[in-house]
């Protein structure tokens, strides 16, 4: 049930920020919680002229948390995405207009293939200062950092923004010989993995609750952790926890062929996101980065 906007607790800055968009007798009448993140608290506001927002905040975020995430589908839907519009943002929130979701449309998988495939294919110069991989700026995959510096190999890129700070923050999570692994693996990486024919804008967290249903049955994608990379790196992580059919997969490939070796290298890929699940959610996910270490070492 939606709550009265006397008991609503605002972020700082929102009560401006809504005059600024709507005029000085905007106000917020109703809200409701919405659930579904491990980082945030998320609502659903209802202003007084019926307008729906939808408002994620969390007091204690990172001075660029909120504003990364609002680069990052900023950076999505310049490749032609559907995202959700940003209305705002600063340190306590961001502000975005919500989504009303509807029954997924009869080729809505199919859809989704196209769609990535598009943003795989989509120009990458003004992302990366000149170089080939990394981003404008660091954002965050969760609430664990994501550092973006700038490179022209794939593969070093990877080796130092990716797997080298996560091997950092779990680091006490391995015995001397998975450590070994861990040195091992990087020492190696450039036998293990290959540069890309093009660089591609990478949505970054593509689980399937990244990816919700539009008022027109169509994709639209949410909470991205953008970089410009190899795009196995998405492809990789949709086949982690599952949820995406054939139709979107063989959508992809019309669009997009898949390079050969792919499936070798999959699980590499998705070390990253696994080690960042076993920082952040603790040792349940320590068989799972330990086997794709001894597979890959």
């Amino acid at each position: 049930m939606y709550k009265q906007h006397e008991s609503i607790s605002l972020p700082n800055g929102l009560a401006d920020q809504l005059k600024q968009l709507y005029g000085p007798q905007a106000r917020i009448v109703a809200q409701a919680p919405v659930s579904g993140g491990d980082i945030n608290e998320a609502y659903h506001l209802v202003m007084q002229d019926g307008r729906d927002l939808f408002l994620k905040t969390h007091p204690d975020a990172a001075d660029e948390f909120f504003s990364s995430e609002a680069a990052g589908l900023a950076a999505l839907e310049q490749a032609g995405l559907s995202v959700p519009k940003v209305l705002g943002c600063n340190r306590d929130y961001l502000l975005l207009a919500y989504v009303k979701t509807a029954r997924k449309c009869r080729d809505y998988d199919q859809q989704l293939g196209y769609e990535l495939a598009k943003l795989h294919q989509a120009d990458t110069t003004t992302f990366t200062c000149g170089h080939r991989f990394g981003f404008l700026k660091d954002n965050y995959a969760g609430s664990t950092r994501q550092r973006n510096h700038p490179s022209d190999s794939w593969i070093e890129f990877f080796r130092t923004q990716r797997l080298q700070p996560l091997f950092k923050l779990c680091w006490h999570y391995f015995s001397s010989d998975e450590k070994r692994l861990c040195e091992q693996l990087l020492a190696h990486l450039g036998d293990r993995l290959v540069e890309p024919a093009f660089p591609s804008l990478l949505h970054g967290d593509l689980w399937c609750g990244n990816v919700m249903t539009g008022p027109d049955g169509a994709p639209v994608f949410i909470d991205p952790a953008v970089s410009v990379g190899h795009r196995e790196v998405d492809l990789a992580m949709t086949e982690l926890f599952g949820g995406f059919s054939g139709d979107f997969y063989q959508a992809y490939r019309e669009a997009c062929p898949m390079d050969p070796g792919y499936p070798e290298r999959r699980d590499l890929y998705n070390l990253y996101p696994l080690l960042n699940h076993l920082h952040l959610f603790g040792s349940a996910y320590h068989h799972a980065v330990t086997r794709i270490l001894h597979r890959y070492a």
